[in-house]
């Protein structure tokens, strides 16, 4: 059978406390948290989601709330055949909701994790990969090290290569005397093959990005990643695009018509949506296939835990191109735990299996000591 219909929908929001902060331009993420959605038909099947809430981390259990007080109660009960379609109607149900909290982030996330817990259980009730499922094939698909901090940046570098990594994102936007010799050391180490690109975390006015761009040409990064903040006027990404050497790569602080515009417009060269963030794998596969189609890189933004890093790549596979998907490589529980068996990584590269879905399995069991709040609605 093609549809199915939804009897039980769980939340789990978790927080698992770090040694090591991850640092950005923008602020300091101090623990590691996560919202997953585990939906269940009346048959027994069932899939995961995830739901963004990263930043700040003490966002996560009202995005918790938002799934299983306001999500939940529109979604259970309802016959699914195509997923996209429910995404479509509660996302067009939850706006006033969102114009009247002024919070459109959360429901966006929430409506975002159900939509991929939805497709993971299609995928599974078929028993195809995700992959295939959206119509793409199983392949190998190319990873960067991503979350490199400031501080400590060259030897997280030594760090990863060793574990398998050949592409390295580093942080920047806190200042010339920090960023520039931290991104020489790294360039003199890079070995054949290896590449870096940089993310500024919209840490820089235009003014100081138009500034930074020929100072950052002698790196030949792959690409500059939000110079500036993501809702600047279109005019001045046009002209931080004609300044810098690199490529620019946005999209993770974009929703709705914002982020379909980015996918088809001349400045962005890299395009890179968040399955838990906005759209979902319905939403996120659209802009990927738009992106695709105009000429330029998909790359998945991803930067939490083990669930929606796999929905990540199996969109990625099923997208095509010559995309990359984003691994933080920041110290994180949660990222293999509620990823099992987490993937292999080979030759620079995740590979990827013919196990249905998502082709993971959350360990609920070795999590419980960073449970926070559950819920169930049924």
């Amino acid at each position: 059978m093609t549809s199915f219909t939804i009897d039980r929908i769980e939340t789990f929001v978790l927080c698992a406390p770090i040694s090591k902060p991850v640092v950005t331009s923008f602020g300091t993420i101090p623990e590691r948290v996560c919202v997953i959605v585990r939906v269940e038909d009346t048959d027994g099947a069932h899939g995961w989601g995830d739901i963004w809430c990263n930043f700040p981390s003490y966002g996560a259990g009202y995005r918790g709330h938002v799934m299983h007080r306001t999500v939940a109660p529109m979604a259970l009960g309802r016959t699914i055949e195509d997923p996209a379609a429910l995404w479509r109607e509660l996302s067009a149900r939850v706006h006033v909701w969102s114009v009247q909290s002024g919070d459109a982030g959360a429901f966006a996330a929430a409506l975002a994790g159900l939509d991929t817990a939805l497709w993971d259980l299609k995928a599974r009730r078929a028993g195809l990969p995700l992959a295939r499922m959206l119509g793409g094939a199983i392949r190998d698909v190319p990873v960067y090290a991503s979350g490199l901090n400031p501080g400590d940046g060259p030897e997280t570098v030594e760090r990863v290569r060793e574990e398998g990594y050949r592409r390295f994102k580093q942080k920047i936007g806190f200042g010339e005397a920090v960023d520039l010799p931290v991104l020489r050391r790294i360039k003199d180490g890079l070995k054949d093959g290896e590449r870096l690109l940089v993310d500024v975390n919209q840490g820089w006015t235009t003014d100081q990005a138009l500034q930074m761009a020929p100072r950052l040409t002698e790196f030949d990064l792959d690409w500059v990643e939000e110079p500036v903040v993501a809702d600047r006027p279109e005019a001045e990404w046009a002209a931080l695009a004609s300044a810098f050497a690199a490529p620019l790569a946005g999209g993770e602080n974009l929703r709705g018509q914002d982020l379909l515009r980015a996918a088809s417009n001349p400045w962005f060269g890299v395009i890179q949506p968040d399955v838990g963030k906005w759209g979902g794998v319905s939403g996120c596969l659209a802009v990927g296939q738009a992106a695709v189609e105009a000429g330029k890189r998909y790359c998945p933004h991803w930067l939490s835990d083990g669930v929606g890093l796999m929905a990540s790549a199996h969109l990625l596979a099923a997208v095509g191109g010559d995309g990359m998907l984003e691994v933080d490589c920041n110290p994180n529980p949660l990222r293999m735990l509620l990823a099992q068996p987490f993937p292999t990584l080979k030759d620079g590269a995740f590979v990827l299996t013919e196990a249905p879905g998502l082709g993971i399995e959350p360990d609920l069991e070795s999590t419980k000591p960073y449970l926070v709040d559950q819920y169930e609605a049924r």
